[in-house]
């Protein structure tokens, strides 16, 4: 089951379960649309994998099957991944 993180791990902005901004590899890695869009173009900086929009769980069933709580930060963001302009 999706683990669901709380948070994109470049910017560390909040990304609910029930949030259509959440892209994910296959190893949840999670990023928002803004990060994975601009600063990884798509590819996830952690596995090298494709980043795509995470599902979203039925709020009916998220009572019973919860988000993660625990949030992933990259210590140093994903600044250093940007393209120079």
């Amino acid at each position: 089951m999706l683990q669901l993180r709380p948070n994109c791990e470049c910017c560390d902005r909040d990304l609910p379960p029930e949030s259509a901004d959440a892209r994910i590899c296959s190893f949840e890695c999670t990023f928002c649309t803004d990060c994975a869009s601009s600063v990884l173009h798509g590819k996830c900086p952690n596995c090298g994998g494709e980043l795509v929009a995470r599902p979203r769980r039925p709020a009916a069933k998220l009572e019973r099957f919860p988000a993660s709580a625990e949030r992933v930060l990259k210590a140093q963001g994903c600044a250093e991944l940007r393209e120079p302009a």
